[in-house]
């Protein structure tokens, strides 16, 4: 069975207009929550796939998407292990991220950067300072949050310069952006996040209530 056809199978109208109003999406959902469509996703990529075969698939479902699940599914897909932290991949999630261009999409997607991050940060140093500076919002949110999660890992330059590249923008999501990894980061180093916000007096209210909301 396709994962398409699966979706469909499992769908629930009855919650499907909620979800689009909830997400603002103009894509309508087929009413699928996210834990379902992961699960359905593993269970039909049981059987060993190989790498080009779940990429064709992700694509697919990505690029010819007529409910939201689809592109949910797509996401599962290219985080699946044959996928996972391959350099090679970061034209896809540029493409999902600029497609997807919405926090649900761009933020799972924005995972995929972190484990690339992982297997060749030098090249991620370059690649997240170019997105910085893109003119696509969500792009340079991507570039925000790609290292959430790494703790003593985290390539500082790269994070304070993807947040200073945006930290005069009004939009709501970069803001929120820059407050979510300085908060992340000041779960592993909460002086250096401190140090960071009092020296930068240009943080907007909300990335600044955001940055310090744990650290008292």
């Amino acid at each position: 069975m396709s994962i398409r056809t699966a979706l469909r199978q499992a769908a629930d109208p009855s919650i499907a207009p909620g979800q689009q109003e909830y997400m603002k999406s103009a894509m309508p959902f087929l009413g699928v929550r996210v834990p379902a469509v992961r699960a359905l996703v593993r269970e039909a990529t049981r059987d060993a796939i190989e790498a080009p075969e779940l990429l064709d698939a992700a694509l697919a479902l990505w690029r010819e998407a007529a409910f939201r699940e689809e592109r949910y599914a797509a996401l599962v897909l290219v985080a699946l292990k044959p996928l996972r932290g391959d350099a090679t991949l970061l034209p896809v999630h540029e493409e999902m991220i600029r497609t997807g261009a919405w926090w649900d999409l761009v933020d799972e997607a924005a995972h995929r950067l972190r484990e690339i991050f992982d297997v060749d940060p030098e090249l991620m140093a370059v690649e997240m300072r170019v997105w910085a500076d893109d003119d696509d919002l969500w792009v340079r949110r991507a570039a925000i949050i790609s290292q959430i999660g790494r703790r003593d890992a985290t390539d500082l330059d790269v994070l304070e310069y993807a947040i200073l590249a945006s930290v005069e923008d009004p939009e709501f999501f970069l803001r929120k952006a820059i407050g979510w990894a300085l908060r992340e980061y000041g779960k592993h180093d909460p002086d250096w996040v401190r140090t960071f916000v009092s020296e930068h007096p240009e943080l907007s209210p909300l990335s600044r209530r955001e940055a310090l909301k744990n650290l008292g």
